[in-house]
Parts: C-alpha cells; sequence; structure tokens
C-alpha cells in the first residue's frame, strides 16, 4: 500500500492543503460545543453574564456583600469608588452597563479595576461565596424568615425598632460571632459546594445586582447570545468550506493517484513480452486496470479525513472533555471506545481473508465472461449455450456468496454501531441528569459533553468505515504493484548498438532454440537459415511444428534462449526494440484491427502519410474493391477489433497497414489464409513488385502460396527437417512432398514444378 501511496508525490501541494484544512476544520468542530455549552450556562441560565466578578455594583450591595467576606481589603482593593469626574476607562464600563446619560454621583458606584486574567480568577474565588450568602439571605422568603427568628429573641421594646429595619441592615448591627452564627444554617449548602460550582451560581447572582443599579440585564443577555450565535455561525461556517475545500481536493488527489495508476500500469503492460502478457492474462490485467484501481482511489478520496481529521477530533474531544467539562463521565467515553474497537475488530478478523479472495473472482468471472464473448460463435455451433451459461453461473456464484458473506458482516457493522452510540448518548443523559440535579453540573456542560461524546464515537466509526475499504484495496494495491514491479523479460540494454548498412535486411537464424518460460521441453531447436533481401523465404510445417514462434522470434515478441538471431548483421537483443521494430512490417496470424477508420488502421504506422502511399498500400492488398464500394470510403469507420468486417478483408487491410509502413522487412505469419485462391494470387504478385529489394518471409499452410519462393524452411515438431526451393523439396524432402500432395495433385505439381 505504501508504494502506491508514494505517487501522491505528484500532488504534494494538495495533500499539505488538504492535511492543513482538515486541522482547521477539527480545530472549528471541537470549537462548537464550547459555543453551545456557553449560549445555555451563560447565555440563557445565567443571562449573558460570563462572570462571578460584577464590573459595575452600587456602593450598597458592595457593602452588604462584604457583611458575609473577611477579605474586604482584598475586594476593595479591584475596586474604584467613582467620584462625579470618572476616569476613561470608568466612563466606558458606566456608558457600557447605564448608558451615557446616567448622572454619576460621588460615592455611590464601584467600578472594577482593569485586571490580568489570573488576578480576576483570584477574585471571582474570593468573592462567590460572599455573593451567593447576600443573595440568599435577600431571597424575601429566607429574609422573612430569618427576620422572624431574630426579632423572636429580642425585647418587645426593640421590635418596633427593628421591624422598620431591612435583614441586611439588622444583620450590620450584629455582634460577629452572633451574625455568623445565624447564618451558618442559612448557608450551610453554599458552603458544600466546590468553588468552581459557587462560581457558576454566583454569577445568576450577579444579575440581581446589576437590576438593583438599573442596569437593562435582557439587553445584556440578548448582546450575549447574538454575540455568540454569530461566533457559532462564523466558526461552522469556516467548518463547512474547509469540509468542501477538503472533499474538492481530496477527489482531484484521488483522480490524479488514479490517472498515475492507470498509466504506469498500462505503460507496463505496453512493455510486456508475450511471456508476462500469458502469466497474467488479459482479463486479469483489465481489472487490475479498472476494478483495483478504482478500490484504491475510492480509499484515497477519504483516507485523509481519516488519517488527519478523525484522530484529532478524537483525541481533541477527550482533551476538552477532561479540561473544558466536568470530567466525571470520561469514563462513559472508554466504555464507548471498548465496545467499538471490539466491533470493529472481530468484524475485520472475519471479513479480511474473504477480501483477499474478492478480487480473484473478480478476475475469474472478467475470464469467463471474456472468453465466452469471445467464443459466441463457437458455442452457437456447438449448441453450448446451456454449457457455458452453467460455467458462467458457477463463476458468477462463487462471486455472489463471497460478496453477499463480506456485506453481510459490513452490513452488521453500522446499526451495532449506531446502537453503542445511541446507548452512549442515553447513558450520559441519565447520569448527566442526576449530576445537574445535584448541582455538581451545568446542563450546558452535559450538552458539550454530549457532543464531544459524539465527535470521539464519530471519530472511531470513522476509523471503523476505513477499515471495510482497506482490507480490499490493500488487496488491490499487491495486485497493482505485481504488475508495476515485475520487470519484463525482454528490455532494451543500457547502451545499444545501431544496425550495420551494409548488411541492410539480413535475417539470420544460428542454431536458435526456444523454450517457453517454465516449459520442460524446447519448442525449436537448433534453427539455422538466413533470409535475404530481395528474396522471399517461406516457412511451412504441420500444426505445431513451431512456424509462428520462429516469425515471433524476429520482431522479439520473445527472447531466444538458445543461440543467435541477428538482423541486419547485429544481435536483436543489442538493439532498441524500438529501432528493431521499425525495419519490420509484420503481419500476424489472426489479423487485428483497431476501431477508428479504414484509413486509420492503415496509417497506423504514420498518421502524417499521405493519401497517395495509403491507396497503393490498399491496391496492393486487393483492399481497393472493397473499400470503394464502402459509402464513406477510406473514411468507412472500423468497429472494435473489425468486428464490421470479414476475415479476408481484415487480413487485407492488416497486410496494406504492413505495406504502407514500408519497412526493410516483411513477415507474414500465414496472412493469407482467409483469402481465396485469385485474390491470393493477385496480391502475391503485386508484393512481389513492391517488395523486390525487401526482406519477405511467409508462414504458410498453402503450397500455392509458396511455391515460388526462393527458399522453403520446412518444420517438424521444432526442428528443421528440410530448406531449399519447391523442386528441391519435392524430390529431397518427404516431409515436404507429403504436405504438397495433400493439397495438390501430383499433375498440378508437376506443372507448377515445371514453369
Amino acid at each position: 500500500m505504501l508504494k502506491v501511496l508514494k505517487n501522491l508525490k505528484k500532488t504534494l501541494g494538495s495533500v499539505i492543503a488538504i492535511v492543513i484544512l482538515l486541522c482547521v476544520q477539527a480545530a472549528a468542530d471541537l470549537a462548537l460545543p464550547d459555543y453551545t455549552s456557553k449560549i445555555v450556562n451563560e447565555g440563557i441560565q445565567a443571562g449573558g453574564i460570563v462572570s462571578s466578578v460584577p464590573d459595575i455594583i452600587s456602593k450598597e450591595d458592595m457593602d452588604a456583600i462584604l457583611l458575609f467576606t473577611e477579605n474586604d481589603d482584598e475586594i476593595l482593593n479591584n475596586y474604584t469608588l467613582v467620584s462625579s469626574e470618572p476616569n476613561k476607562e470608568q466612563e466606558k464600563i458606566i456608558n457600557k452597563y447605564l448608558g451615557s446619560d446616567y448622572n454619576v454621583e460621588n460615592d455611590t458606584i464601584y467600578v472594577l479595576n482593569n485586571l490580568e486574567d489570573e488576578q480576576k480568577s483570584e477574585l471571582e474565588t474570593i468573592m462567590a461565596s460572599p455573593i451567593l450568602e447576600m443573595t440568599t439571605v435577600t431571597n424575601e422568603e429566607t429574609a422573612n424568615t430569618l427576620k422572624e427568628q431574630i426579632l423572636a429573641n429580642v425585647p418587645d421594646e426593640q421590635k418596633v425598632y427593628l421591624e422598620n429595619m431591612t435583614l441586611l441592615e439588622i444583620i450590620s448591627q450584629m455582634p460577629e460571632e452572633q451574625r455568623n452564627q445565624m447564618l451558618e444554617q442559612a448557608t450551610k449548602q453554599i458552603n458544600s459546594m466546590s468553588d468552581s460550582i459557587k462560581q457558576q451560581a454566583a454569577v445568576s447572582s450577579i444579575k440581581q445586582i446589576y437590576q438593583n443599579l438599573g442596569v437593562d440585564t435582557d439587553k445584556i443577555q440578548n448582546d450575549y447570545i447574538l454575540l455568540s450565535g454569530f461566533q457559532m455561525l462564523g466558526v461552522a461556517l469556516v467548518s463547512m468550506i474547509s469540509a468542501v475545500s477538503i472533499m474538492f481536493l481530496s477527489s482531484r488527489v484521488a483522480a490524479r493517484l488514479g490517472k498515475t495508476l492507470r498509466d504506469k500500469v498500462f505503460k507496463k503492460v505496453i512493455s510486456f513480452s508475450n511471456a508476462e502478457l500469458n502469466e497474467f492474462s488479459t482479463a486479469s490485467l483489465i481489472t487490475r486496470s479498472t476494478n483495483d484501481i478504482q478500490q484504491i482511489q475510492q480509499l484515497i478520496a477519504i483516507l485523509f479525513r481519516v488519517v488527519v481529521y478523525a484522530p484529532i477530533i478524537g483525541i481533541g474531544g477527550f482533551v476538552k472533555v477532561l479540561t473544558s467539562t466536568d470530567n466525571s463521565m470520561a469514563w462513559i467515553i472508554g466504555i464507548a471506545i471498548v465496545a467499538i474497537l471490539f466491533i470493529v475488530a472481530t468484524l475485520f478478523a472475519v471479513a479480511m481473508p474473504r477480501f483477499r479472495k474478492l478480487q480473484d473472482l473478480v478476475d475469474k468471472l472478467n475470464e469467463v465472461s471474456r472468453e465466452i464473448l469471445t467464443g459466441i460463435p463457437v458455442i452457437r455451433a456447438f449448441n453450448k449455450e446451456k454449457k457455458e451459461e452453467a460455467r458462467f453461473d458457477d463463476a458468477n456464484k462463487d462471486l455472489m456468496k463471497t460478496n453477499i458473506f463480506v456485506n453481510r458482516a459490513m452490513s452488521m457493522m453500522m446499526p451495532l454501531l449506531m446502537f453503542i452510540m445511541n446507548s452512549i448518548m442515553v447513558l450520559i443523559v441519565w447520569v448527566g441528569g442526576h449530576n445537574v440535579d445535584q448541582g455538581v453540573m451545568q446542563v450546558g456542560d452535559m450538552m458539550a459533553f454530549i457532543q464531544y461524546t459524539m465527535q470521539i464515537v464519530m471519530a472511531f466509526l470513522m476509523i471503523s468505515m476505513i477499515s471495510i475499504m482497506l482490507p480490499r484495496a490493500a488487496v488491490s494495491a499487491r495486485r497493482i504493484n505485481e504488475v508495476i514491479d515485475r520487470e519484463p523479460s525482454i528490455k532494451d540494454k543500457k547502451e545499444t548498438k545501431k544496425f550495420d548498412p551494409s548488411k541492410k535486411g539480413l535475417v539470420e537464424f544460428k542454431n536458435v532454440s526456444f523454450r517457453y518460460p517454465d516449459a520442460d521441453t524446447e519448442i525449436l531447436e537448433d534453427i539455422n537459415f538466413t533470409a535475404e533481401p530481395g528474396k522471399t523465404t517461406a516457412i511451412i510445417g504441420s500444426t505445431g511444428s513451431g512456424k509462428s514462434t520462429v516469425v515471433n522470434l524476429i520482431p522479439r515478441f520473445y527472447d531466444v534462449t538458445g543461440g543467435e538471431l541477428c538482423i541486419d548483421g547485429v544481435n536483436v537483443k543489442d538493439v532498441s526494440q524500438k529501432d528493431l521494430r521499425d525495419i519490420i512490417g509484420f503481419v500476424p496470424q489472426k489479423g487485428i484491427l483497431f476501431s477508428g477508420t479504414i484509413e486509420s488502421n492503415i496509417k497506423y504506422s504514420d498518421e502524417n502519410m499521405s493519401d497517395d502511399q495509403m491507396i497503393m498500400a490498399a491496391e496492393i492488398a486487393q483492399a481497393t474493391e472493397f473499400i470503394e464500394g464502402k459509402e464513406k470510403k477510406y473514411q468507412d469507420p472500423i468497429a472494435q477489433g473489425g468486428g464490421n468486417v470479414s476475415g479476408g478483408q481484415k487480413q487485407r487491410l492488416s497486410i496494406a497497414r504492413a505495406i504502407a509502413k514500408d519497412p526493410e522487412i516483411f513477415v507474414f505469419d500465414d496472412s493469407f489464409s482467409a483469402l481465396d485462391f485469385k485474390t491470393d494470387s493477385k496480391l502475391r504478385e503485386a508484393l512481389a513488385t513492391r517488395t523486390k529489394n525487401k526482406t519477405v518471409i511467409i508462414v504458410a499452410q498453402r503450397i500455392s502460396t509458396i511455391l515460388n519462393a526462393d527458399k522453403i524452411i520446412v518444420l517438424e515438431e521444432g526442428k528443421m527437417v528440410g530448406i531449399g526451393t519447391h523442386e528441391e523439396l519435392m524430390k529431397n524432402n518427404e516431409t515436404y512432398r507429403q504436405i504438397a500432395l495433400s493439397q495438390l495433385s501430383a499433375e498440378e505439381l508437376g506443372e507448377k514444378g515445371g514453369e
């Protein structure tokens, strides 16, 4: 897999941009639960008041707070009692809370000094308890109860005097010891709270302090919610833009990687010799170039999100839970992660072996399909449709069963993971509800915890989703690498030679032997002959004698395994394959045409070839008659593989293609077999005038095709059993004589031989 990912270096800029954007998106997504918590806790519950330290407070309320603390100096040192002429900082705070029209009177308002965050945090700890105690005591119901308790324990003459006083006025005149004793019961619950809960509770009390001063607390709340809402929308917008950009760039990177891999696989396949092509099979190479690369492309499209985004969200969310919210429920996340990992690991272990098998079964199905589609005429001719349908059905069922098993296993994962996610959410609400009821957690914190937990769980869900694609993609990557890493058995040397101009067109087989890779026996043994320019060399023999193998060695479709094959005086292994094939016009046994037009097929060797040269080649190949009969002449379309022309027409166009190239050496591998005798005769006659100074090598089954050859090679079971002219072989070679007599009568052979 890593070898495949190395191809991403061509899109390194996009990959870096994706990583940066993923970090931005993750940071934005992790910030959103904080805004939810703030809007609920501070915007709704606390009325938009974010600190347990009031920015502005009346002297009356400050005096009341100081009754409940011994830290008078620490508090007052952080406030300034405003005179009738406040400074700029004080005026700014007054205008913010009371408006610019407010008339400041001497010694009636305290304004908070400009404090550092650490100083303000210390002051919050100091003031939280006295503010809560003051608020609790001044609550109408609590105040009336305490006042009744006090009046019940004083003489009647003092009751009249105390009844006209407020509770705070009464408390301020009481001795400190008596005051502390009286307030102990009223503030018992407050003293049992943690500092953080006290500060959170005190924030709500600040609202009453501001209202006592005439501050519009509704405006503070609305402004806070609107500001936080717009900030939250901004963060969500950043996340959305990042996500869209990531998907766009990921798709481009994945598509570019697919293109790069297809290009590499195709170029490597083009460089393969017949040995490698036979080893991999055409169906497998097609699957590797399409389906396998598609698997990699789909993986890359989401890989960055899983590799970069999921860990940031998972780790970041866990850190946020531990630091930004109440961490008493962190154990719930641990349960969720363990459950998810268990399910994913189990399914991974069950499905992984089948993923490896899946691509092989796709190969097999493609191979069977291709073979059946190619052989439809034969299948119909022998009424074997049912048999081939059964063979296809077997391959199809094997693939179906494996797919069903894998899909069933993987389809179980999502419901199980969703069950875990929903169960965790219910558990959080149940535990968090108890904590909220007990006053140890705020509702906003519980909501933020739910969001962080869902983010963490979703991160693991993303990782689990990649576990579905990764095994199959890993198998595909291995199959792609098998092709890319496979070195062709036939390749150019680092230093190549040039052809000898003095031996132009000379083809020399010197004790040549050949065996197919992994074969036990030689296909060809001790082949010795020379094909000279201006002469026609023919090769004949029974089926399987090695005729086509001999001519396939000339353009280096295979390499000789023994002896030496020289062209233009140079061993074919010492020249570049391009230079070698540039001087050869090869017509294969089976005529092959490409989708396009008649013109594009004849001009295949050179698109800039003149029309005159094309027409002349068609005339020599005896193709003019049927071409002129087409509606669009040379522009008439050719279907893929030449499916819309006959076998004879296909062979003539293949021959015309080789003639148009005007090479030094013509190689015809039984290329006249589909032609009738009349067309065959005319074609050879016209070809003879075109190839006067060329080397012509013909493999033929028909004796009539090679009667006039300058040299005839007779092969039997991979060995040369005769060489000479037709007349010489008829007299001296029994093998050739039997082949000749099996096709023509003695009289016909005598007449031909006497000419």
